[in-house]
């Protein structure tokens, strides 16, 4: 019987590749054969992506009060979809070129927060939806104080309308359990810091 369980295929092959649209972000489609399991090649499939920029979120978090900040936007993909489309997320950002994410980490935080982050403390890294998306996210925790934050942000030139609001770290993860909080990064990044509070705030206190 052959071993599948240890057989890594490692060879994609990319026959040619096409774009159907470009404007602040691409669709291409891409046709390839890719190793197989089983050992061989597929045969030829056609896969659209959804190419962009990789991203960085950043969950701000107050050790010494045990707060996080977060934000609240309207977010056009889950209008129609849920009742309230105005999501509660992270601080985040696409990365520009010649970026390094903490970069993006500080600026993101100063534009859509009003914050300054004295630490940076890099959680994961992520794909969202590597089916269909060659999207990259960065996620860090960020520590500031979370003491006359909130209010609202954003860049006008970018057309954001951002409130932001301090939350008690318990009420914010039981936003999660409620289904509040709905977003892939922002469930991730605060199960994260449930796991790892301790010391989180044994090293920043």
């Amino acid at each position: 019987m052959t071993d599948f369980a240890n057989a890594t295929p490692t060879i994609v092959d990319i026959v040619r590749s096409e774009n159907c649209y470009k404007g602040f972000y691409k669709l291409d489609r891409v046709h390839l054969r890719h190793e197989l399991f089983a050992g061989g090649m597929s045969r030829e499939i056609s896969r659209e992506l959804f190419v962009r920029h990789d991203a960085v979120c950043v969950l701000p978090y107050d050790p010494q009060r045990d707060e996080v900040v977060l934000i609240e936007q309207f977010r056009a993909g889950a209008w129609g979809k849920v009742d309230n489309p105005w999501l509660i997320e992270l601080v985040a950002g696409l990365i520009d070129r010649d970026e390094i994410p903490e970069e993006v980490a500080h600026r993101e935080a100063q534009e859509e927060a009003g914050l300054v982050f004295t630490a940076l403390w890099p959680m994961l890294n992520y794909f969202p939806s590597p089916g269909g998306s060659t999207e990259y996210v960065h996620l860090y925790l960020g520590r500031c104080n979370s003491n006359g934050a909130g209010g609202l942000h954003g860049l006008v030139e970018e057309a954001e309308d951002i409130r932001v609001t301090v939350w008690d770290f318990e009420d914010a993860l039981q936003a999660v359990r409620d289904g509040r909080i709905s977003n892939a990064a922002s469930i991730i990044a605060l199960q994260w810091l449930a796991l790892n509070r301790a010391e989180v705030r044994g090293l920043w206190s």
